[in-house]
């Protein structure tokens, strides 16, 4: 698992669109927050993305930019989004390396079997690639307002950092 203060991995995935997206592109330009989500269009992952999507342009205004992952296919990204309106953009992990060097992948057992889950994670990542906030198994309702908190804190920070 990740800890606080340690270098966010970096990766490149496709989008909805099969449009790369490359993390490294953002170090020193933008604060990132990924969320990882288990399944497109299960309720509780549907209640997330339409929160972060819904509040985006308030994360925009402080310099992050939001990203969801999961081991979706980038097809099901796309019928995802266009469903729901999504504008947060959706990547797609479907090997699951990258929610494997983020620590979000866990045995689960159900019904006496076994499963390994892709389990509802938030990292909030600044400028420089350090992840500021890890956090696992989190709940879906209110979770975008808590990572808004989160996100403006670190702007608060960094105003502080350089007066």
């Amino acid at each position: 698992m990740l800890q606080p203060g340690q270098a966010a991995p970096q990766f490149i995935l496709p989008d909805a669109d099969m449009e790369l997206f490359d993390s490294a592109s953002l170090i020193g330009k933008q604060h990132l927050v990924l969320f990882f989500y288990p399944k497109d269009g299960t309720p509780y992952c549907t209640l997330e993305a339409i929160d972060f999507s819904d509040h985006e342009s308030d994360f925009n205004r402080l310099g992050c930019t939001v990203v969801g992952i999961s081991r979706d296919d980038c097809l099901s990204h796309a019928e995802f989004r266009d469903k729901h309106g999504l504008s947060v953009r959706l990547l797609s992990d479907e090997d699951g390396e990258v929610c494997r060097k983020y620590g979000v992948m866990h045995y689960r057992e159900h019904e006496g079997h076994k499963k390994l889950c892709l389990i509802r994670s938030t990292f909030v990542i600044d400028k420089q690639g350090i992840v500021r906030h890890a956090l696992y198994d989190v709940n879906a309702k209110g979770h975008a307002a808590e990572v808004f908190q989160l996100v403006k804190q670190l702007g608060h920070k960094s105003t502080r950092e350089h007066a």
